[in-house]
């Protein structure tokens, strides 16, 4: 049996668990609808009504509000709408004036939505999730993601699975498992306290090219979509991408492209400060190409740094501590630990909170004033730099004579390494820190953050 639907109906608006990007501290909901008597009949004097309660049951954000009417028996209405949540809209048609509100003939609800940041998700399959094992990352409410059928949810893992996919571009070939972007959500929903949405839009191998409005792009007009989806606003983007690109032909111009791409999803998305979180290349357990494929690893790592130094907005954490699934694949755990540290680093450089959010981060080498010795110094460093494994091999040395591993270091005066050199140098020279696919040693640490150092390559020693 059919009931026939009566009272307000909704049309437009937001889904149930959506996330409304906020602006400043409220957002704008947008509804429309038609309305009808459960009789048929026409009133002399109906009215359409709309409102915004506190799901938990504390009361109205937004009183009821009369909408806009026509004569084809439609409605609409604008909602300026408190950030937080999670809310129930609710709507409701008087046929007239005399009818309390209490007493209304139904209407159409949309529940738990939140007035909140929005997070684009993009790169390859470390932003994807590959992460395979038991761990504990519950959902939460107020942390809600737009998944690939086209439909909020509750955010729980995995984020990139296709199930009705609406979006068949960037559907994995294989199931995909658990990411950092939960972690991520649920620390900054918890410093913040408003609701955060994430839009996954990674692929699991693509290269910058696919993601980069100058080149190919298809990826980037998808993630485009799907912002267009949930409602054409976002907060910022969280980037982990560059394998893909780790060879002698894209290697070299990786900074060049990618600044590109920042400038463009900028331009494109109105926001020329738009952020972009971006982790450093992880390891790759299996790489056996030697050293000229190593140095393909350094160049990327080093033009990830090198844009979070000079490009405004753009910040980087490093990776190359985490633990793996596989040979490339952050597992649960290290996907957590990257989690929070771009939580931290979201809410030191984006939300303005008094964090120490940066790894360490080499600023200068220079020849030491005793002869064979070189001197780094390092910038963010909020305890003092620790060598885990004193001793090992982290740093290496390029001249004129060529490559070689500096065997001798030491830390000095807590943000100063000392090289000892087993020779003079040569003319020009370089130094490269924890650089190859697979570093043979853990990076230095620094005690106040316990953030390793970020990768560096083909820094000038002056």
């Amino acid at each position: 049996m059919t009931t026939r639907t009566f009272g307000a109906t909704i049309t437009e608006g937001p889904q149930h668990w959506a996330i409304v990007q906020r602006q400043r501290e409220s957002g704008t909901i947008a509804l429309a609808g038609e309305w009808s008597t459960r009789d048929g009949s026409r009133p002399d004097q109906p009215t359409v009504h709309a409102r915004v309660v506190h799901e938990d049951g504390r009361g109205a954000v937004v009183p009821w509000i009369r909408c806009a009417t026509g004569e084809d028996r439609t409605w609409s209405v604008r909602l300026e709408v408190p950030e937080g949540g999670l809310y129930r809209i609710e709507t409701c048609l008087r046929l007239n004036d005399l009818q309390p509100m209490e007493l209304a003939a139904r209407g159409d609800m949309i529940h738990h939505i939140g007035i909140g940041d929005i997070w684009v998700i993009a790169g390859q399959s470390n932003a994807t999730g590959y992460g395979r094992g038991a761990v504990s990352d519950s959902p939460e409410t107020g942390v809600h993601l737009l998944r690939h059928n086209g439909r909020w949810d509750l955010a729980t893992h995995p984020f990139n699975e296709s199930t009705d996919t609406v979006q068949p571009l960037n559907g994995e070939p294989v199931n995909p498992g658990h990411s950092p972007y939960l972690a991520f959500a649920k620390e900054l929903k918890k410093a913040t306290g408003i609701p955060i949405g994430l839009l996954q839009t990674a692929l699991g191998g693509s290269p910058l090219t696919r993601w980069n409005p100058n080149e190919d792009g298809d990826l980037y007009r998808n993630m485009m979509e799907v912002v267009g989806a949930a409602g054409g606003e976002i907060k910022g983007v969280l980037w982990y991408q560059g394998c893909s690109d780790c060879d002698s032909e894209n290697a070299p111009s990786y900074y060049r492209r990618f600044a590109l791409m920042v400038e463009r999803w900028r331009q494109d998305t109105g926001d020329d400060k738009l952020p972009f979180l971006s982790v450093q290349l992880n390891r790759n357990a299996a790489y056996a190409e030697g050293i000229e494929g190593d140095r393909c690893w350094g160049l990327v790592r080093e033009a990830q740094r090198r844009a979070a130094e000079r490009i405004e907005g753009v910040e980087i954490v490093p990776s190359l501590d985490s633990p793996l699934s596989d040979i490339i694949h952050n597992g649960p755990a290290g996907n957590l630990m990257i989690g929070w540290r771009l939580a931290n680093t979201a809410l030191g450089a984006v939300y303005g909170k008094a964090i120490p959010h940066r790894a360490p981060n080499l600023a200068l080498a220079v020849r030491g004033e005793a002869e064979q010795t070189v001197l780094l110094q390092f910038d963010d460093i909020h305890g003092q730099l620790f060598a885990v494994g004193p001793g090992e091999r982290i740093f290496s040395i390029e001249d004129e004579k060529g490559f070689h591993v500096v065997d001798r270091w030491q830390v000095r005066e807590g943000s100063r390494v000392e090289l000892i050199l087993s020779r003079p140098l040569e003319g020009k020279a370089f130094v490269h820190g924890a650089f190859e696919a697979n570093p043979s040693a853990f990076p230095l640490l620094d005690t106040g953050t316990q953030l390793p150092m970020l990768s560096f390559y083909g820094v000038e020693i002056e």
